[in-house]
């Protein structure tokens, strides 16, 4: 196969980026809501640098000139990326200062700097400062004696230059911002909505920490580092001692990028180049305030309904309702379904908190990828285990950016009682299984959730995932192999329902692919819908490329990265793709094969990358029932028809909007389907908390 037919995967990912970014440019929006999107793209294109773009520059520092679809070195792609992701700060930034905060400001709120605070703030202010802030901060000179100072990786620092008076000798020194309250409210403003920056705080009275000399200049910068981890498993004796000693590697990583604010004179920026060898190209001098991702906390303000978007309600499951009724009992009657965020999480906590205290309940197992920092399932699993119950979790430390939090909760499930495993060396754990053992008059039943997503009851809000609860003993059987895989020496089972990676999943989705190939050249139709986050694996790209060619109808809905070309003539004319980014991210992995009218479907935490197929454990599940796959397929037939916030996948890469037909319904298909989930007889709860998104962390992010 051709390599020009295949994408760059680090230059796909940008372009999903920029959807992001559209959001925020998108007046239709509401404000809020748009300053929303522009913080999620900031938080994006930091962990995109300290992950893929650190990754290309170790590649050309060792050396390595392989090319990578379609044809590109690692310098080559470096540079393109620099090139564009210049353009889209660029356009960030006019976003922001031209139009999002003159917006903010029509509607009460202020962000004052050094430079236009008001003069009848300053006392107050002044006060402040040194009652708390001088208290705290930490000037750090540069001299003979004492070298620039190491600087953590996406901390805001601020360079000073000074003079000792009467001498001409230029000095410098640097303070390291507070991490936390970046925008310290003004004393005395009862509205809430007048702030200035904590760096244009400190700037304002640096000469109370600097007495005796002349403040000539500052500037706000910041330095995005490396943040890979490496870590020899086979050779580490403890994982979790050997990740806490890699996280703290993470903070001294390479420099990277370098950003400076745009008023900084060119003595300051040539000084601080001087200082921070990052990657040649990756200098970026910023028209506002650096890191746009500290404005989660803006958004987050209560009030304001008017600047953010209509709330939607968590819908409680009908079935789940009555809370009188053991929730075992309703999984035995039949699967269910839970379609996040447009349903409420509240089914899968509950049944984790039911079988803590359930007298029948032997077992609990569950894996463990990324949870929340109050975590009701944790508390639920240390309780369990305080009552006597076997309980086993999967924690996986590896979880990028969420390390520290897993290695937390793992110590705290261990005092507890709970038996906590790190999965398998050279593989990260990212199915998603709580698997509940009880004692029944008829014998040992096994009850079971698996999931398209993480157990997070936040995320759960903002992630668009399904979850399926079942009884089924073939379901049992196979989770209960897998977590035996995973906890201890066993052979690969023969499965009966799941399907299991690193083992089978490609060549699983590979049969597939040939079955509907098989049945066109039979004559009869091939049919494949699927949903996920990233389309990456060359082999299953060139089995679609191959269906594609002899007639396959096929129909994919890509969020993130994508390396397959479509719409190629005499190579993909049969394949369409589509990216939905809207308010909830699209996390659902779902797979369609129509099988001659069998109607196949599955649900899978793998997205078609070759990390899922060949470095993670992972599981898909089919859907059986009749009335779920009736569900899930009017979930992709109204994702599919979406003509407001869908892009078409282009032949060059670029993604445009659908164009809505004359007279055509507008379909937004985040609102069809939670109309739908509404229309399936369930009725919003209006105590429940509301989907808009809290301040995220950078894992919740995800990678993604």
């Amino acid at each position: 196969m051709e390599i020009s037919h295949f994408f760059n995967r680090e230059l796909s990912w940008v372009e999903f980026n920029y959807r992001v970014l559209e959001e925020a440019l998108d007046k239709n929006i509401p404000l809020l809501e748009r300053l929303k999107f522009l913080a999620i793209f900031s938080n994006n294109l930091d962990e995109f640098v300290m992950v893929r773009i650190a990754g290309l520059v170790s590649q050309v520092k060792s050396g390595y000139t392989l090319k990578i679809p379609p044809g590109f070195t690692p310098e080559k792609s470096l540079n393109k990326l620099q090139k564009r992701i210049n353009q889209l700060v660029e356009i960030e930034y006019k976003c922001f200062t031209k139009e999002i905060l003159i917006d903010l400001e029509k509607n009460g709120f202020r962000f004052y700097t050094s430079n236009n605070l008001p003069k009848k703030y300053i006392t107050s202010l002044k006060t402040l400062f040194l009652k708390k802030f001088f208290l705290i901060l930490t000037p750090m000179a540069i001299d003979q004696a004492r070298p620039f100072p190491f600087l953590s990786g996406k901390s805001l620092n601020i360079l000073i230059n000074l003079k000792e008076q009467k001498k001409e000798e230029d000095l410098f020194a640097v303070i390291p911002v507070p991490s936390t309250n970046r925008f310290i409210p003004i004393p005395g403003d009862d509205s809430n909505q007048k702030f200035i920056y904590i760096e244009e705080l400190i700037k304002l009275f640096a000469d109370t920490i600097f007495k005796g000399y002349d403040i000539i200049q500052t500037c706000t910068f910041r330095v995005t580092r490396d943040a890979e981890l490496s870590i020899d498993e086979e050779d580490a004796v403890d994982l979790l001692s050997e990740i806490e000693v890699q996280l703290k590697k993470r903070a001294k990583g390479t420099p990277i990028r370098l950003e400076i604010e745009s008023s900084a004179n060119n003595k300051l920026v040539e000084y601080l180049s001087q200082k921070i060898k990052f990657r040649e190209g990756f200098y970026f001098s910023i028209d506002g305030p650096l890191d746009l991702s500290s404005f989660f906390d803006i958004v987050s303000i209560n009030g304001f309904d008017h600047l953010k978007q209509e709330i939607f309600h968590p819908v409680p499951p009908k079935e789940f309702q009555d809370q009188k009724i053991n929730i075992f009992n309703i999984i035995s009657e039949k699967d269910r379904l839970i379609h996040l965020p447009y349903e409420s999480f509240d089914p899968v906590i509950r049944f984790i908190e039911e079988a803590a205290l359930d007298k029948n309940v032997l077992a609990i197992k569950l894996t463990l990828y990324r949870t929340s920092g109050d975590s009701p399932i944790i508390s639920a699993l240390k309780k369990a285990a305080e009552n006597g119950k076997q309980v086993t979790v999967l924690v996986e430390l590896k979880a990028r950016f969420d390390e520290a939090q897993n290695i937390i909760w793992a110590k705290q499930l261990e005092k507890a009682g709970c038996h906590v495993v790190y999965g398998l060396v050279g593989l990260k754990t990212h199915c998603k299984m709580a698997l509940v053992v009880r004692d029944e008059e008829d014998g040992i039943k096994r009850y079971l959730h698996l999931s398209t997503g993480n157990y997070n009851e936040k995320t759960a809000k903002i992630y668009t995932d399904i979850g399926l609860f079942t009884a089924k003993k073939s379901f049992g059987r196979d989770a209960s192999s897998i977590f035996n895989l995973l906890t201890g020496f066993s052979d690969p089972p023969r499965w009966k329902k799941l399907v299991c990676a690193p083992l089978d999943l490609r060549d699983f989705f590979l049969e597939k692919i040939d079955i509907e190939i098989k049945n066109v050249k039979n004559g009869g139709k091939g049919k494949i819908i699927a949903k996920m986050n990233s389309l990456i694996d060359t082999k299953i790209i060139e089995a679609l490329y191959k269906a594609s060619k002899v007639g396959v109808n096929i129909q994919l809905i890509v969020r993130g990265m994508c390396r397959l070309r479509p719409q190629v003539k005499g190579l993909s004319e049969n394949i369409s793709i589509i990216s939905v980014v809207d308010r909830f991210l699209e996390h659902s992995r779902i797979y369609y094969f129509n099988n001659s009218g069998e109607e196949n479907v599955y649900l899978s935490s793998a997205d078609w990358m070759e990390r899922n197929f060949d470095g993670r454990v992972e599981a898909l599940f089919p859907i059986e029932d009749a009335d779920l796959i009736k569900e899930i397929k009017k979930y992709l037939e109204i994702t599919l028809k979406d003509n407001q916030k869908a892009r078409i996948l282009q032949q060059d890469g670029m993604y445009i909007r659908k164009k809505q037909k004359n007279n055509e319904e507008i379909i937004n298909s985040q609102k069809e389907i939670y109309n739908y989930i509404l229309s399936n007889n369930k009725t919003p709860n209006k105590t429940k908390q509301t989907l808009f998104i809290p301040k995220m962390n950078p894992e919740e992010e995800k990678n993604l």
